[in-house]
């Protein structure tokens, strides 16, 4: 019983196994067959797994000759996007990225691809999405795929790369309302906080995107070479990409510091008039008061006190001097 939950497992963490000859899917075949099949030279294999544990990735150490560090860092997620080259074997690091449902917050995963001379094997881990559709668009080309697994590390590369495209397009739609409510007199903490929310997510993607750059100058040199001459071209068009994206995230970081700035701007202009509001209040109202004071000093000689009219001119005086400041302030735009 336990060795067939265990068997169980091992199939769940394996999503898909299968074999190709001059570009052709042959069969898929089981995990227990890997090393069979693989004895067969003009057989590649594709294997694809799933957050495995440690015995799927010992025999796939075992099978293929993977070195020890490369299987420790595949067992463990966090990794930075990189490229090794360990004897026979290329070990690279990916970090995929998908928007989340309420199109708010980047979801982050990885892939660690091992390519040889005849196999490639990915783990994904966390967030990441199936790459079902990129074989079946290699297999629909098998005079690409017949290329070997330099091919399908480009298709697996791009497919990855072209998700960044419609997250760079969210997170500029995002800065389009922020600029909205900025230029739309809608001053507020929350705009300021989503602000930087945005920059926090346009830092990690940064992180994820620029590795990539040294990646594929790596892969299209000639010193590496389990990727074959006749691919190379290929990763072209993804550094292509990848320079693209990186360049809109940079245009991107920059209008929102200049968001931010702007942001501080007219929260600051908004915090003067105000200021200007209290001022100009505060200057009608000491009139009255000022008045007030004197002739509250109760003083027993006071030229006014026995004059008839005194009442009303003091009155007068009060309303008409405020009425003065206000015409004033008004039209100097200080109220």
């Amino acid at each position: 019983m336990l060795l067939q939950e265990k068997v169980s497992d091992a199939m769940n963490e394996v999503v898909n196994c299968v074999a190709y000859s001059n570009g052709r899917r042959v069969e898929g075949i089981g995990f227990d067959e890997i090393s069979e099949v693989f004895a067969q030279p003009d057989r590649f294999i594709w294997i694809g797994l799933h957050e495995p544990g440690e015995d799927v990735l010992k025999r796939v150490q075992v099978v293929f000759g993977l070195h020890d560090l490369a299987i420790e860092d595949a067992h463990r997620a966090h990794q930075r996007p990189k490229v090794e080259l360990y004897e026979d074997s290329l070990f690279i690091v990916l970090r995929t990225a998908q928007m989340s449902t309420d199109e708010r917050r980047i979801e982050f995963g990885e892939t660690h691809v091992f390519v040889g001379a005849r196999y490639l094997v990915s783990v994904r881990h966390g967030s990441s999405f199936s790459y079902a559709d990129v074989r079946a668009r290699c297999e629909t080309t098998p005079r690409l795929l017949g290329k070997g697994p330099g091919f399908a590390l480009y298709a697996l590369m791009d497919s990855i790369v072209d998700r960044y495209f419609p997250i760079v397009d969210s997170l500029e739609h995002q800065l389009q309302l922020l600029e909205e409510k900025i230029f739309g007199e809608t001053f507020s903490r929350e705009t300021t906080a989503e602000i930087y929310q945005l920059k926090a997510q346009l830092l990690e993607l940064k992180r994820a995107v620029s590795p990539l750059i040294d990646i594929c100058n790596r892969l299209m040199r000639f010193d590496l070479e389990i990727i074959p001459e006749d691919t190379r071209p290929y990763f072209r068009d993804v550094y292509d990409h990848v320079i693209r994206i990186n360049e809109m995230i940079d245009t991107l970081r920059e209008l929102l510091t200049t968001a931010l700035e702007a942001n501080f701007s007219f929260i600051s202009i908004e915090q003067n008039e105000v200021t200007k509001r209290f001022a100009g209040w505060a200057a009608i109202i000491a009139v009255p008061t000022m008045i007030a004071g004197i002739y509250g000093m109760n003083f027993q000689h006071m030229p006014e006190l026995n004059w008839r009219f005194g009442y009303p001119a003091v009155l007068l005086l009060t309303v008409g001097s405020c009425v003065a400041l206000y015409t004033h302030f008004k039209r100097s735009g200080w109220l």
